[in-house]
């Protein structure tokens, strides 16, 4: 059973969006995500995303999805909830995904924007209501225009807030102004997707994060954003400064190169990455080592 949640905070506030690791040969390293799980949500996070672009689900199999999801939930299930990244740019494969997630027991969806084929937004529309209708999970949208090539649009997010599963946006999009109009209009629980705009997409009505850097500052994320829910922005700004150097140290480069490189200073489970991404160079770590120290993470 998945902890309780609200309609407000549908997936609770702190999630982190969990890289997947693997072995020194690159296979699908079960035990280290078990692990990895673990400790991110002893450090405060409600949930965790699996299978989503930082767990490189680009590049692994079905059967490894099915398999990552259901070791999290043996590790963590019953503590934070668990949401399986399903979204593909071919509907019928993210519903067989969707399918199997509920089976095997996720707590609900993550489904991002269809990728390289830029479909208009009726299209957009009907992947997402397709995918929504066929199981009984709760879905988080993935709104991502730097990756998928196509916003999702105001007025699509309004129409899918109607579907009764679709309860939230995960927003990358990096326009403060219309996730204000977005938030007002549609209702729906938004997650910040940036960690850079953490902070400011508070200020406009998100709940939360769905973040990269909370594989090293979960702590402070929960902090930051306890402090601006009881009224506490002073302290939010503080411990948003204070982030800011982790916040562009993590993002560099790809995101998932520098917290695998991050999880491995710190003898955390991570493992090497899938071609085509690659390690983080000698020089790359160097600087991360500095952006780390600067926002306070301990190495």
């Amino acid at each position: 059973m998945a902890p309780t949640s609200t309609p407000q905070t549908p997936f609770g506030r702190v999630l982190t969006a969990m890289v997947t690791p693997f072995t020194a040969d690159g296979a699908l390293d079960l035990d280290g995500a078990q692990r990895l799980a673990t400790h991110l949500v002893d450090a405060g996070n409600d949930g965790l995303i699996i299978n989503g672009t930082t767990g490189e689900s680009p590049t692994t199999s079905d059967a490894e999805k099915s398999d990552l999801v259901r070791a999290v939930l043996e590790a963590v299930g019953d503590r934070a909830h668990v949401v399986a990244g399903v979204g593909t740019n071919d509907t019928h494969h993210s519903i067989e995904l969707a399918r199997e997630a509920e089976r095997i027991g996720a707590h609900g969806l993550l489904v991002v924007t269809p990728y390289y084929n830029k479909p208009p937004q009726e299209g957009l529309y009907r992947h997402f209501t397709a995918v929504a209708d066929t199981t009984a999970l709760p879905v988080m949208l993935y709104d991502i225009p730097g990756r998928s090539g196509v916003p999702i649009s105001t007025e699509t997010l309004v129409r899918l807030a109607e579907h009764p599963r679709i309860v939230a946006n995960k927003d990358a999009k990096g326009d403060l102004g219309r996730a204000g109009w977005a938030i007002a209009r549609s209702g729906l629980a938004w997650y910040s997707g940036d960690d850079m705009l953490n902070l400011p997409l508070l200020s406009v009505g998100a709940v939360g994060f769905v973040s990269v850097v909370g594989h090293v500052v979960t702590p402070e994320l929960r902090a930051l954003v306890e402090a601006y829910t009881s009224g506490d922005v002073q302290k939010a700004t503080e411990i948003h400064q204070k982030l800011l150097p982790v916040y562009t140290g993590m993002f560099r480069t790809q995101g998932v190169m520098t917290t695998k490189a991050a999880l491995t200073l710190q003898g955390l489970p991570a493992g090497p990455l899938r071609a085509p991404m690659i390690e983080c160079s000698r020089e790359e770590i160097e600087q991360l080592k500095i952006d780390l120290a600067a926002g306070g993470v301990q190495l």
